[in-house]
């Protein structure tokens, strides 16, 4: 995995997500209010291509951002390195613990089943 993201920089990937390729401007009005200022995502974009997850095409004297990691790359590689920091690798602890502190009921666990036995 790439270095991970800080909360800024996961808002800013968030909106380009969305949104698949886009210039300063549409990142900008696709930001939650209060907006931050255009230099800020600016310097938060420049920082994700310094990390490698957006890459930029010039168009005369404006560049066109994309990402370089999908959502589902991403949140499935943050989710095995919080299960392996926290949980030591166990899947099966995440769910134990999500159960003990009442995130995850029972009706959630028979879906999970469900999806489970219909993937063999």
């Amino acid at each position: 995995m790439n270095k991970p993201l800080t909360k800024a920089e996961e808002q800013v990937m968030q909106s380009l997500w969305k949104l698949e390729s886009a210039y300063l401007k549409d990142i900008l009005d696709s930001m939650p209010e209060p907006k931050p200022h255009s230099n800020t995502i600016a310097t938060i974009i420049k920082i994700l291509i310094d990390k490698g997850y957006v890459t930029h095409e010039v168009h005369g004297r404006v560049h066109c951002y994309s990402p370089t990691i999908s959502k589902e790359q991403y949140s499935s590689s943050s989710i095995k390195s919080l299960v392996e920091g926290y949980f030591e690798g166990s899947f099966s602890d995440v769910v134990s613990f999500m159960v003990k502190q009442q995130n995850l009921k029972v009706s959630d666990l028979e879906i999970l089943l469900k999806q489970i036995k219909n993937k063999k």
